[in-house]
């Protein structure tokens, strides 16, 4: 409860005579003239700390941006956040970024116990945002429609290709041609490559009677062979391998397994499949493979020419590696060791390394900075020699589209340096030829520190001998086609997996974020130097993406949730303002719904308030319900004077005023303050050394928390407000 008290105070007069007896006598003022605590003045300070909470002023919806994890473990950020808000907009957590791990699966968990404190406290949640080109899990989705890498084989083939390459089949026989044996190109594996067409006829019904048998194939005996192959049909097929020269010339067990069982044949599609087996029980010093194919009638068959191989497993290397562990087949790092910019080094799941296969090394730099500030080394067991060529070789792929460099380093810590590798996002083959300048370079050094980006590398191969052996890998493209078709799945499996899953907790949601170009044209993806967690579904989806998404939010959500697209700086630049309309009025002429446009408003004290006005007259004749989503006025320092800070909240209550008075009370959603104070937590990525907010940097309310309350109360809440003293 409040106790006023009421003070009377004896106003004096100081009368100073200029003579050397000079006194100083005190006049009591007649009681009528008395003035009372009420009548006097109140400081700003005092003004501001007698207002109610924000949301108390408006009936429209107040929100604030926040960073989740101080909300869930700071019961005083958590507390001025219930108080003050009707709603919270998380800033990061709740974006793809975060939420989507390597496989593409939603992790939940934090985000869920977060939805918990705020259905405990009465909160609500706006969903920001399902589809941004920003704060993307870009290495997955660039993962997802990467080339696919073939590793060509380990070793010299032991099989003669040349009579199919040639065309000529020279070499090569059938017992059965069945409706015809034919080299064709372009049909092979990498889409441009050489296959062999075998036809099946019309009465075909045993393997046999449609057979490629191949030349003899020398063996060491003793020594256990690779035999791999790649096979597809253009109906559903069969086949099996039948040999010469082995104990068990006709396995119909124990060679290849289909469905955890063993079966004498395996199925095709018409998706490539590789068939891979070993063979060892050789009778003489050559044995003969045949692909019979004869099992189903009318069936075509394809075989890649270039990935038929038989390889030598127990063959000696034709060259010594001087990184002993460079291909990571152990699931360790052994031998290496890094350092540097906070940077992080491990080795992949088995299966993600080169083509898919055994381990690689995971480099990680989390900022920008100098090459040398991250670096991961491997110590040679001898140091290298002066003037004598190597041969450096590594498999890599970034996150992000980055530079590598790499050096060869002495004990003294000078070196021979290696920079410039740009490296993409699909796995890349780097090859060079080094030189020592001087004795004695005993380290090889990958660094890493100039791009912020994650590096997979592989297969690293340092040799002064030729490398030779094995085949060359196949790369295969994706289509433009098929590129669409798995970016277009993996849209709507993050949105119906968030929107399905937090349907009971939120019912608004930034649908579509930041679509536009300054100029009012819409993004289209194509930027040279991208962020390591950008990614622009645009360039695969096209114009249509934000149709797509609209609809997908709607297909899984609830009828009523409310759908907003959104974008910055439309009261910098009218013709973005227009742009954003325009595309809203696409987006629902391809037969989606828009609710709302969102304007976040990251302005300055310098900000057009004309323009500020007419963005709000353009958007209120959209339509559309309008929202202000991101509102902070930043003031170009962390130590602003008095004066800022008073200029500071007359623009809050500018923007407040305009929008309230420009866009009719039916079409105001709300208002979203962005980031609760000007604690330097809140601000490691945005607007650092700054002052933005409502609440200074020790949660005291700053002049802008009175500018936003009369703004939203349409009123100078404090004029009311009497110099009586409360308690």
């Amino acid at each position: 409860m409040k106790n006023i008290r009421m003070i009377s105070f004896v106003v004096c007069a100081l009368i100073l005579f200029s003579c050397d007896d000079t006194i100083m006598e005190w006049e009591v003022v007649d009681e009528d003239n008395e003035v009372a605590q009420a009548e006097l003045p109140l400081d700003l300070d005092e003004k501001i700390s007698r207002y109610d909470a924000l949301k108390t002023y408006t009936d429209n919806i107040l929100g604030v941006g926040i960073i989740m994890d101080l909300y869930v473990n700071n019961v005083e950020y958590r507390n001025l956040v219930n108080e003050n808000y009707d709603d919270v907009t998380v800033g990061y957590a709740m974006k793809h970024g975060p939420m989507v791990n390597a496989q593409g699966e939603i992790n939940f968990e934090s985000v869920d116990n977060f939805v918990a404190l705020t259905n405990e406290a009465g909160i609500d949640i706006y969903g920001h945002t399902l589809v941004w080109h920003a704060n993307q899990n870009a290495s997955y989705l660039n993962g997802l429609i990467a080339s696919t890498v073939i590793p060509g084989s380990s070793g010299s083939n032991s099989l003669d290709l040349s009579g199919l390459k040639d065309g000529t089949l020279n070499g090569w026989g059938a017992f059965n041609a069945g409706a015809g044996i034919s080299i064709i190109n372009d049909n092979g594996l990498s889409g441009n490559s050489q296959a062999v067409r075998l036809i099946s006829g019309t009465a075909s019904a045993q393997p046999y009677e449609l057979q490629l048998i191949t030349p003899d194939i020398p063996v060491v005996m003793g020594h256990t062979y690779e035999v791999s192959f790649y096979i597809k049909s253009e109906q559903a097929g069969q086949g099996r391998i039948s040999f010469s020269g082995l104990e068990n010339n006709y396995p119909y067990q124990d060679w290849y397994n289909t469905g955890g069982e063993f079966t004498e044949s395996f199925s095709t599609t018409s998706q490539w499949q590789q068939v891979k087996f070993t063979v060892s029980d050789f009778t003489d010093t050559s044995f003969g493979m045949a692909f019979d194919l004869g099992y189903l009638p009318n069936v075509t068959y394809y075989l890649d020419v270039d990935n038929i191989s038989v390889v030598d497993l127990d063959a000696e290397p034709s060259f010594v590696n001087l990184i002993t562990n460079g291909d990571f087949e152990n699931g360790t790092l052994d031998g290496w060791d890094g350092y540097g910019n906070n940077s992080t080094r491990e080795v992949t799941v088995e299966g993600a390394g080169f083509g898919d296969t055994g381990y690689a090394m995971v480099l990680t730099n989390p900022t920008e900075a100098q090459s040398y500030e991250a670096q991961q080394v491997f110590t040679f067991d001898q140091p290298l020699e002066m003037g004598t060529e190597y041969t450096c070789s590594f498999w890599v792929k970034a996150s992000s589209p980055a530079t590598l460099q790499f050096e060869l380093q002495s004990e003294d810590y000078s070196g021979d340096y290696y920079g410039g590798i740009a490296v993409g996002t699909d796995w890349v083959q780097i090859s060079q030829t080094v030189t020592p300048t001087t004795d004695g370079r005993i380290r090889f050094i990958f660094d890493f520190g100039e791009s912020a980006t994650t590096y997979t590398i592989d297969d690293i191969v340092f040799t002064s001998g030729e490398v030779t052996g094995g085949s060359e890998p196949t790369i295969i493209e994706k289509s433009d086609e098929e590129k669409t078709a798995i970016i277009g799945e993996a849209m709507e499996n993050w949105i119906a997996g968030m929107v399905s899953h937090y349907k009971e907790d939120v019912f608004a949601w930034d649908v579509v974020n930041e679509p536009m170009k300054e100029g009012g044209s819409l993004r289209d993806g194509n930027v040279t130097e991208l962020a390591n967690d950008d990614f622009y579904w645009v360039k695969y989806l096209g114009p249509d993406y934000a149709v797509t998404a609209f609809n997908l939010a709607r297909q899984y959500g609830n009828p009523t949730d409310i759908l907003f697209i959104n974008d910055y700086n439309l009261e910098a630049s009218l013709a973005k303002c227009d742009g954003i309309i325009e595309y809203t009025q696409y987006i629902e002429s391809q037969g989606a719904t828009v609710d709302g446009i969102g304007t976040q408003m990251h302005i300055s004290l310098d900000t057009n308030r004309e323009n500020i006005i007419e963005m709000f007259k353009k958007l209120a004749a959209s339509g559309k319900l309008i929202k202000i989503s991101e509102l902070d006025v930043r003031l170009g320092t962390a130590s602003p004077t008095l004066e800022q800070l008073i200029q500071q909240a007359e623009m809050y209550k500018f923007v407040i005023d305009s929008f309230k008075e420009f866009v009719p009370t039916e079409q105001q959603y709300g208002i979203t303050l962005w980031n609760l104070s000007d604690k330097e937590n809140e601000h490691e990525f945005w607007l650092p050394d700054e002052s933005p907010n409502v609440f200074d940097a020790n949660f005291g309310r700053k002049p802008a928390y009175k500018g936003v309350a009369d703004g939203l109360a349409g009123r100078d809440v404090s004029e009311g407000f009497s110099g009586e003293i409360q308690n």
